[in-house]
């Protein structure tokens, strides 16, 4: 009897790791995991049982024939999703005023802007601008001043008719403003990924012809600490060898493969060994 209840305990375990491998193999199968050039990896996707829950989940639009992913919560373009990292990068417009011609830059998300990753950038002549959240804080402010517009900055951000800044941490659902500029002139101000801002021409003809920029939002799994989320059935770190760890910026937490492992800490038999 004694051997049998261990051949019966055997087979049990081994129903179990074969039913969880099946569901995961299922999950992936019949989840879309691209969007066009954009990778869609869970804890990601593009419907309800194929994401982690709203905040990740991702429409895939077909513009002007081609497939393009927003967030369906904040409908914000996905440019990049970064696992390793926790990463977003979005696509947003820039906020100008030229003329009668006018853009406004915002993002209303439940992620943060990347305080590591982004510059808050204003360009023109007696520029005053501003990020501002939606609970009325200002979160940050450049002021672009020079001669007139010739003399505005053609290439790097130099100082003249062009201001840089860092974005404090934290800054979620944020709008940039921009008091008018001087009439028979033009003024931009936006926050941009640090890398795009440093290869960006800031001319203001070249900026007249840029519709959006890229920023870097950081995302997190839930409101809770490492601790607290290993004891709920909601746990992300789905992963045999994966490790949770906090966010840097905003609340939250993340996932990762221990040392010596890789792939994606969030599924189920996600992380594989290097050597």
């Amino acid at each position: 009897m004694a051997l049998r209840g261990m051949l019966l305990h055997q087979q049990l375990l081994l129903w179990l790791t074969i039913s969880a491998v099946t569901a995961a193999s299922q999950l992936n199968s019949r989840c879309q995991r691209n969007c066009g050039s954009v990778k869609i990896p869970y804890p990601f996707g593009t419907s309800w049982d194929c994401s982690l829950d709203e905040s990740f989940l991702i429409n895939c639009h077909n513009i002007s024939g081609t497939p393009k992913p927003f967030l369906v919560a904040d409908s914000i373009e996905i440019l990049n999703i970064s696992l390793n990292d926790g990463e977003l990068l979005v696509s947003t417009s820039l906020t100008s005023r030229c003329f009668n011609n006018r853009s406004s830059q915002s993002i209303w998300s439940k992620f943060p802007i990347s305080d590591r990753k982004n510059k808050f950038i204003a360009v023109g002549c007696d520029i005053i601008a501003y990020v501002k959240e939606s609970s009325g804080i200002y979160a940050s402010a450049c002021i672009a001043i020079c001669d007139g517009n010739s003399s505005v900055v053609k290439g790097p951000c130099s100082g003249k008719g062009c201001c840089e800044t860092s974005i404090p941490r934290g800054v979620v659902n944020f709008n940039v403003e921009m008091l008018e500029p001087y009439s028979n002139s033009c003024g931009f101000a936006f926050v941009v990924k640090e890398e795009e801002f440093h290869s960006l021409s800031l001319d203001l003809q070249n900026l007249q012809k840029k519709s959006t920029v890229p920023v870097v939002l950081d995302w997190t799994i839930a409101n809770k600490t490492c601790e607290d989320a290993r004891n709920l059935k909601s746990y992300a770190c789905k992963a045999d060898h994966s490790e949770c760890y906090y966010s840097t910026n905003g609340r939250g937490y993340l996932c990762k493969c221990s040392s010596g492992f890789e792939g994606n800490a969030y599924t189920e038999n996600g992380c594989t060994g290097t050597s």
